[in-house]
């Protein structure tokens, strides 16, 4: 679970001892809250059935026999899905690996090739400024390690990383498919020099 807190405005600081001394007036309604909750979900959770199980499953399943204790039922998995892939689009933007293989996959439905023509590609692309290089592989191996890292997250937004040996050398390759419909051939003039393989 990720929480991005506001910010706490100049006027309404206060002193760790002035926190706690507000805390304990606070803490038995807290605690008795929670604790209703729990006989809440201890109550209904033999008969709770997810869709899907979702990270975390057995998590997931408890939060949701509690949550109507305080909010309408399918509350929680709506807010738990939301939070895990505003988590995975920090991740991805966070990785200039992945974010290149998200940029580049938008249009096509596939890419084929070794690790060594993906670094070439991203040249290609104009992607190797300065400002660009930092946090990338210098080399392809380096690199397929990376895209073996970064495939999870990928993975969420629908594109799939896969590795294989192929032909008489048993070269290394990668095949990148996007299980979306979101690219557009017209595009093509901006794909760098990449392969297109269309499904």
């Amino acid at each position: 679970m990720f929480l991005t807190l506001e910010p706490i405005a100049d006027e309404c600081r206060r002193t760790e001892r002035q926190l706690w001394r507000e805390f304990e007036v606070v803490r038995p309604p807290i605690l008795g809250a929670l604790l209703d909750a729990a006989a809440h979900g201890l109550r209904r959770l033999s008969r709770v059935q997810l869709e899907g199980s979702p990270r975390m499953a057995d998590f997931a399943l408890w939060a949701t026999a509690c949550e109507t204790a305080f909010w309408p039922s399918g509350t929680f998995l709506r807010v738990y899905g939301a939070n895990r892939r505003a988590a995975i689009e920090a991740v991805i933007e966070a990785d200039p690996v992945a974010a290149f293989v998200r940029e580049i996959m938008v249009v096509r439905n596939t890419w084929t090739g070794r690790a060594s023509d993906l670094l070439r590609a991203r040249i290609a692309a104009g992607e190797d400024g300065p400002d660009r290089t930092a946090g990338w592989p210098k080399n392809p191996r380096a690199l397929a390690g990376r895209l073996r890292r970064c495939q999870t997250s990928l993975r969420t937004v629908g594109i799939v990383i896969a590795f294989s040996r192929e032909g008489r050398t048993g070269s290394r390759m990668i095949r990148i498919t996007s299980l979306t419909k979101s690219w557009r051939t017209t595009l093509d003039n901006r794909s760098g020099g990449l392969s297109e393989n269309v499904c």
